[in-house]
C-alpha cells in the first residue's frame, strides 16, 4: 500500500479525477438552473462539493480504479466506475440528510452529477486507452473505424478470418491492439445466418464459408486464418479443400482440448495437420475425478519415455502428483523426458529410473522406497512387423514383464493399475496383438487383492513411434512415392494427447478387472490418409506424388476391431469410454483352474522364448489364445537359406 503512494502517476490520476468531479457537479447545477442559479444554491454547491469529492475518491479507491492502468481500461472497469459513482451519490445524500435533513438541496442535481461523472471519468479513461492503442498517434478517425487504430503500413498482409465467434473476436482484437502484427483483417466468414452482414469491431462478416473463393478474389485476401478450434474434422476438411482449390495459404488453431487454459492468440495459429481432419470433437475431461486419482499421490509410469508414456507424464504433471516415477529402458528417451520435466514443465518431484520392467528385484526396490499408489503400464513393444520377426522379445517385454509388474503391484498394495492395451489384441493375426491379449487375460484373472487392475484398449495413435504418418511425411518430403500396403486397409486413429487424456479418465472409473474401450470414431482408409497428407503438403496425389501399393505386411489385417466375437460393450458415465460387458469379460477367464493353467502356459512360453524357437512360440501363443491366426513369416534368426544369394532381400 505504501508503495502505491510513492507512485507519482497516482497523484496525477487523483488530480484529474478531482477536476472531473468538480466540473461535473458545477455543470449539474448550471444545467438544473438554466445556467443562472441563485446565490443561495451556490452555497449549497460548495457544501455538496466538499462531501461528494471525498465520497467519490473513497469508492473509486475501494473498487480498485486507482490500482489499474488507464491504458488497459476495459468493460469491467466501466462497471466498477458505474458502481462507484452510484454508491458515492447515495452516501453523499445520506450525509447531507444527516447534516441538514437534505433541506433545500435540488434532488435532480445529484442524478445529473452521477451521469456526468460517469461520462467524463469514463471518457478520459477511454481516450487514454485509445491514445496508447495508436502509440501516440491518436486520430478522430480511430473512433469511427477500429481498423484504423493501427498504424497503416505497406507490408500489412490482408487476411480473412473464418469463424466470427468468440475466438474470432479475440483474434481480431489482438490484431487491432498489436501493431507489431503485420495483419489487416479484410473480413469474416461464418455460416451462422444471424451473423450475416453484421460487424465485429467495425469489420464486416462478408458471407458464409461457401463464399470463400469469391470473397478472397474480391478483397485481395493473402491468407486464411481458421478460428474454429471446436470444428469437426469434416467442417475443417471443407475449408481446407476450398483453400487448396484457389491455392491460398491457410492456418488453423489447435483443438480446444490442446489449449489447456482456453486462451487463444495469433501465435497459436499453425499449418493444418492431418490430426485436424480426424473428425472427432474435443475430449471432455472430468478433472475432479482425475485429480482424486493423481493429486498428492505417488504415480509410476512404465515406458515413460515413449510416445504414449511421455505424453502420459505431461498430462499427469498437470494434476500435481506428490511424486512421479518414470521407468524407462532407453537412456535417450529417459533423458529427454527428464529434461522436459525439469526445464519446460518446471516439475521437480520426479524419479527417473533406467531399467527393464522384467527386473523383479528392481521393481521391489522401487516399491519399498517410493510406494507408488497408481501405476500406468505403457511399456511394450508395439511395432507389428518388428515383433513378428522377433517374437521372443514380444514374450519377454509384453507378456513376462507385465506379469512381473502386476504381481509386484499386488504384493505391495498398489491402489490402481492401468494397462495400456491395443485393438490388435482382438482376434489377433500377429504376435504383438496376441501378446497383448495374453496380458489382458492375465490382468482379468489376477487373484483378489487390494489393487484394482484394469486395461484400456484403443487403436492407432497418430504421431507415436512406428506410426505411419511420420513415414508418409518423410516420403512426401523426398518427392515420393508414398507406400501404402493395400488400397482397402483401414485403421482407427486417435491423437496422442486424446489417447492419454482418456487413459487418465478411464483410470478413475475402474473397480477391478475391466477392459475399457475408447470410442475411436470411424475407421480411416490408409490410402485416403496418404492422399490427404499429400494435399496438405500442397501437392496432388498420383500427379505430383505417386502412391504405390506394397502388399500387406506379415501379421497385418486389412481392418482392426475393438471388440471380438462374444464380447459386448456397455456405456459408462463418460461419453467417449465404453467397457466390456461384465459377463462377457468374465466368461472363461474366472472359471475354476483358468489362472493355474495360464500361469503354467506362461512359464512354458518364457522358457521357449529363451531358446528363440519361433514355431514353438507361435504354437503356444495359439494354444493360449485360440483365436490367434498363426501365419508363416520370416524371422531374423531363420534366414540362413538363401541369405547369401539375396533371396531374403526379395522376400
Amino acid at each position: 500500500m505504501l508503495k502505491q503512494f510513492k507512485n507519482r502517476n497516482l497523484y496525477l490520476v487523483l488530480t484529474t479525477d478531482v477536476l472531473i468531479f468538480t466540473a461535473s457537479l458545477t455543470l449539474a447545477y448550471l444545467l438544473r438552473f438554466d445556467f443562472s442559479p441563485d446565490p443561495h444554491y451556490w452555497n449549497l454547491f460548495w457544501i455538496s462539493l466538499l462531501i461528494l469529492v471525498p465520497c467519490k475518491i473513497f469508492f473509486f479507491s475501494l473498487s480498485g480504479l486507482y490500482r489499474g492502468m488507464w491504458r488497459y481500461t476495459d468493460i469491467r472497469d466501466s462497471w466498477r466506475l458505474f458502481r462507484s459513482v452510484v454508491l458515492a451519490e447515495v452516501l453523499a445524500i445520506a450525509l447531507l440528510s444527516w447534516y441538514a435533513r437534505f433541506s433545500g438541496y435540488p434532488r435532480s442535481v445529484f442524478i445529473i452529477d452521477a451521469v456526468l461523472t460517469f461520462l467524463l471519468a469514463g471518457g478520459v479513461r477511454v481516450a487514454i486507452r485509445s491514445y496508447f492503442l495508436t502509440h501516440g498517434k491518436f486520430q478522430i478517425s480511430s473512433l469511427l473505424a477500429p481498423a484504423l487504430y493501427r498504424t497503416r503500413r505497406k507490408d500489412l498482409k490482408r487476411i480473412l478470418i473464418v469463424g466470427a465467434g468468440n475466438v474470432g473476436e479475440r483474434i481480431l482484437r489482438e490484431i487491432i491492439e498489436s501493431p507489431q502484427l503485420n495483419f489487416e483483417v479484410a473480413g469474416f466468414l461464418d455460416d451462422d445466418p444471424d451473423k450475416q452482414k453484421r460487424t465485429l469491431h467495425g469489420i464486416r462478416i462478408l458471407g458464409t464459408i461457401t463464399d470463400l473463393e469469391t470473397v478472397v478474389l474480391k478483397h485481395d485476401v493473402e491468407e486464411i486464418l481458421v478460428a474454429m478450434p471446436s470444428a469437426t474434422g469434416e467442417e475443417l476438411r471443407r475449408v481446407v479443400e476450398l483453400c487448396e482449390k484457389i491455392q491460398i495459404p491457410h492456418k488453423t488453431l489447435p483443438a480446444m482440448g490442446a489449449l489447456m487454459d482456453g486462451q487463444v492468440s495469433v501465435n497459436h495459429f499453425r499449418e493444418v495437420s492431418y490430426e485436424d481432419l480426424l473428425g472427432r470433437p474435443s475430449v471432455h475431461l472430468e478433472n475432479a475425478a482425475i485429480s482424486s486419482l493423481i493429486t498428492g499421490k505417488t504415480v509410476m509410469v512404465t515406458g515413460g519415455g515413449g510416445s504414449i508414456g511421455s505424453e502420459l507424464v505431461r498430462q499427469i504433471v498437470r494434476f500435481e502428483p506428490k511424486c512421479l516415477i518414470i521407468l524407462e529402458r532407453s537412456e535417450c528417451h529417459l533423458y529427454a523426458i527428464q529434461m522436459e520435466l525439469h526445464h519446460t514443465l518446471k516439475f521437480r518431484h520426479y524419479v527417473p529410473i533406467l531399467g527393464r520392467v522384467q527386473d523383479r528385484k528392481l521393481l521391489g526396490r522401487v516399491m519399498e522406497i517410493y510406494s507408488p499408489q497408481v501405476i500406468f503400464h505403457a511399456a511394450a513393444y508395439k511395432h507389428v512387423p518388428m515383433v513378428e520377426c522377433n517374437p521372443w522379445e514380444g514374450v519377454f517385454n509384453n507378456v513376462w514383464a507385465s506379469q512381473v509388474l502386476m504381481d509386484v503391484a499386488a504384493e505391495y498394495g498398489v491402489e490402481q493399475f492401468v494397462l495400456i492395451s491395443t485393438d490388435k489384441a482382438v482376434r489377433p493375426t500377429n504376435v504383438m496383438g496376441t501378446t497383448k491379449r495374453i496380458v489382458e487375460l492375465t490382468l482379468q484373472s489376477q487373484p483378489q487383492s487390494t489393487t484394482r487392475f484394469m486395461a484400456v484398449r484403443f487403436g492407432n495413435v497418430i504421431g507415436s513411434s512406428g506410426s505411419v504418418i511420420p513415414l508418409f511425411k518423410e516420403q512426401i518430403r523426398n518427392g515420393g512415392p508414398v507406400t501404402v500396403t493395400h488400397p482397402e486397409m483401414t485403421r482407427y486413429f486417435m491423437t496422442i494427447p486424446e489417447a492419454c487424456q482418456l487413459i487418465l479418465q478411464a483410470g478413475t472409473m475402474g473397480t477391478g478387472g475391466e477392459i475399457f474401450i475408447l470410442k475411436m470414431g470411424t475407421p480411416v482408409k490408409i490410402a485416403e490418409m496418404a492422399k490427404d497428407l499429400i494435399r496438405l503438403s500442397g501437392k496432388e496425389p498420383d500427379k505430383d506424388i505417386r502412391i504405390e501399393y506394397s502388399g500387406v505386411r506379415p501379421g497385418e489385417k486389412l481392418y482392426e476391431e475393438l471388440i471380438t466375437h462374444g464380447e459386448g460393450v456397455v456405456s459408462t458415465t463418460h461419453d467417449s469410454i465404453m467397457v466390456l460387458r461384465p459377463e462377457s469379460e468374465a466368461a472363461g477367464v474366472l472359471s475354476p483352474g483358468f489362472r493355474e493353467q495360464l500361469e503354467m502356459q506362461l512359464a512354458r512360453l518364457v522358457e521357449i522364448a529363451k531358446d528363440y524357437d519361433v514355431k514353438k512360440i507361435k504354437t503356444l501363443l495359439h494354444e493360449i489364445v485360440p483365436e490367434y491366426d498363426v501365419r508363416d513369416c520370416d524371422c531374423v534368426l531363420e534366414r540362413e537359406k538363401g541369405w547369401e544369394t539375396g533371396e531374403s532381400e526379395k522376400r
